[in-house]
């Protein structure tokens, strides 16, 4: 380490805190994100993890006192203390309860660099000296957050440093960027077909067929788009039928299709269980322990994955996870985020706070877990909650899942055509998992002064 090299506060380095509003705005349900700290997520905030949206006169009321500005560090002071996200540029949020700004001012800390230097391997030496350990929460007292104590390269090197590890990170969000369209491509075209109905109202008004009145809305809009409509191919449209019937369990569906609870479209529903000695007996390799966090609405998530002996997995052998089953939590905060397994994460298990959802032969796991994500089958599972003051959904909730069953040859057709954009998401995955590790390798060595800048240049411009 070089001598210029200095340990020193964050406060002597010139890096300020500002404290959020201490309440919670309305949900407008349309506005500005209102960032709280499940929105924290991997060193970044992430928008697309359903956070509350206020009116923007709430905005300009609590960003009288904070308001986040580009490079800024969010800092979490309760539940997961220390963890950190940066503010990227023209991010526009208001700051939640137990929420910081950390602001690098002055020409100490180069303000790129300080979302990684609140990463390393002192910052979380730190956060455990002045932690606050309490009966239901840890906190950190925002009195002594800047009296941590850091080693602060000089700016030449903080400037390659933040450098560096900034261009992993923007490749890792382009891979993520690239995964939510390929998602929202899925999403999109699951609606088109099994929300709207917009196949078998084209063939209905085709046909000169009634529309129900609870549909006539949605097929005055297909009819509005003319010739910017675009119907489906005539094999794909064919497959499709021409008119509406009711049914008690779902409305208007289409002729010829059923409504079936999930369970008669699956082959498992079940959660897992903690292996006997919990966290202690985690360990760095081994078999993958899914849990909670590691599953978002359609991304599963590296972060945090713990592993267990073959010991503890052959105790746990009744939940094993295989390639393309679904995966739902059904506990706590995170309640009903899905997403279809990662086959690279195999073998693996889940435990409690987990279900697996392995759908039959002929059914498509895509096509589950995007009717899991519906807000429709959401709020069913929520209005049966069995949880009291813990939101929980249990194995006979799942199964009793009201679902739509179209014909095979439909099914086959929308597996055919979604199949591709997930197998493209899994290979952007496998990059950013590599991404990952190379910028969690580099960090604690740049930071330390162990590596020098010329080496990791050339490492970084290998990877990417």
């Amino acid at each position: 380490m070089q001598s210029e090299w200095r340990k020193c506060s964050l406060e002597d380095a010139d890096v300020i805190l500002l404290d959020c509003v201490h309440k919670t705005p309305p949900d407008a349900g349309k506005g500005i994100p209102y960032i709280a700290i499940p929105q924290l997520k991997e060193g970044r905030i992430d928008f697309l993890a359903s956070p509350r949206l206020i009116s923007h006169e709430d905005y300009l009321e609590w960003t009288k006192k904070t308001n986040p500005q580009t490079n800024d560090i969010v800092l979490s002071r309760r539940c997961n203390p220390g963890e950190t996200a940066y503010v990227s540029e023209g991010a526009k949020f208001a700051l939640g309860q137990n929420l910081v700004l950390l602001r690098a001012t002055g020409n100490t800390i180069f303000p790129p660099f300080l979302r990684w230097l609140v990463r390393g391997k002192e910052w979380w030496d730190e956060i455990a000296k002045y932690l606050n350990v309490g009966a239901v929460f840890d906190s950190l007292r925002c009195a002594e957050i800047p009296k941590f104590e850091l080693t602060i390269p000089p700016i030449s090197e903080q400037k390659a440093i933040a450098h560096i590890l900034g261009s992993l990170d923007d490749k890792i969000e382009l891979n993520r960027q690239m995964n939510a369209t390929l998602e929202a491509m899925a999403q999109a075209l699951f609606k088109s077909w099994f929300v709207d109905f917009d196949p078998v109202i084209d063939n209905a008004l085709a046909a000169g067929n009634p529309i129900p009145d609870e549909l006539a809305d949605k097929a005055a809009a297909r009819e509005a788009l003319g010739d910017a409509r675009k119907p489906l191919p005539e094999d794909i449209a064919a497959l499709f039928p021409a008119a509406f019937v009711w049914t008690e369990e779902m409305g208007w569906i289409p002729e010829g299709w059923e409504v079936s609870p999930l369970k008669h479209l699956t082959t498992k529903i079940g959660s897992g269980a903690t292996p006997t000695g919990g966290q202690k007996v985690y360990q760095d390799s081994g078999t993958a322990l899914i849990r909670s966090q590691n599953i978002y609405d359609s991304e599963f998530v590296w972060a945090g994955l713990a592993y267990i002996s073959d010991e503890a997995a052959t105790q746990l052998q009744g939940v094993t996870v295989q390639s393309e089953d679904v995966l739902l939590n059904i506990t706590g905060a995170s309640i009903l985020r899905t997403c279809v397994v990662n086959p690279n994460v195999l073998p693996a298990r889940v435990n409690q706070h987990v279900a697996i959802i392995r759908a039959k032969k002929g059914i498509s796991s895509w096509y589950l877990h995007l009717h899991l994500l519906q807000k429709r089958t959401k709020d069913y599972l929520l209005g049966l909650n069995a949880g009291g003051s813990r939101e929980a959904v249990t194995k006979a909730h799942i199964e009793s899942v009201p679902s739509l069953v179209p014909n095979n040859k439909i099914l086959d057709s929308f597996h055919a055509l979604i199949a591709p954009n997930y197998e493209k998401a899994h290979q952007l995955d496998n990059g950013t998992i590599t991404l990952s590790r190379l910028r969690d390798t580099l960090l604690p060595k740049l930071l330390s002064g162990e590596l020098r800048i010329p080496e990791t240049e050339k490492l970084v411009e290998e990877a990417i």
